[in-house]
């Protein structure tokens, strides 16, 4: 299990490569990028140690009720362009069921329980995206 909140680019090939592990019959691999809404940018920032512990219990469960083989999350903090990856999942399972429903279930439990925050920048300033997690109204503490 590999889980990581940093500014750098993520090695997807890497990622790939080290989730076929023996008894591996699946891949699959959610790249979450910066999508195109009339935005400049996007700009990311997290409570780094609660996120990673947080993204390692949401990949212990998602292990367990899906019998997942190996999960690598990778979390993007900082500014971030259109088409750049946010949030990388990388997970293998025997069969593809369980690795399709593993990654929805992590990337979707990060959604809910993770306190990070994105902020799109536009050319007339920028606006904090309302998150889904209970961590409070989509801004950093910081801006509140």
């Amino acid at each position: 299990m590999t889980i990581n909140v940093q500014s750098g680019d993520v090695d997807i090939g890497a990622m790939v490569a080290a989730a076929k592990v023996p008894g591996a019959g699946a891949v699959v691999v959610f790249d979450g990028i910066v999508r195109d809404d009339a935005i400049l940018e996007m700009e990311v920032e997290a409570y780094e140690e609660v996120a990673v512990a947080e993204m390692k219990k949401i990949a212990a469960v998602a292990t367990e009720k899906f019998g997942l083989l190996h999960v690598a999350i990778v979390h993007r903090t900082g500014r971030l362009a259109i088409g750049e990856n946010i949030v990388v999942i990388v997970v293998s399972a025997s069969h593809r069921h369980a690795a399709y429903d593993g990654s929805r279930y992590i990337i979707d439990e990060i959604k809910h329980s993770v306190p990070l925050w994105k902020k799109e920048l536009t050319r007339d300033g920028g606006r904090w995206v309302d998150g889904e997690h209970a961590h409070g109204s989509g801004k950093p503490e910081s801006e509140r």
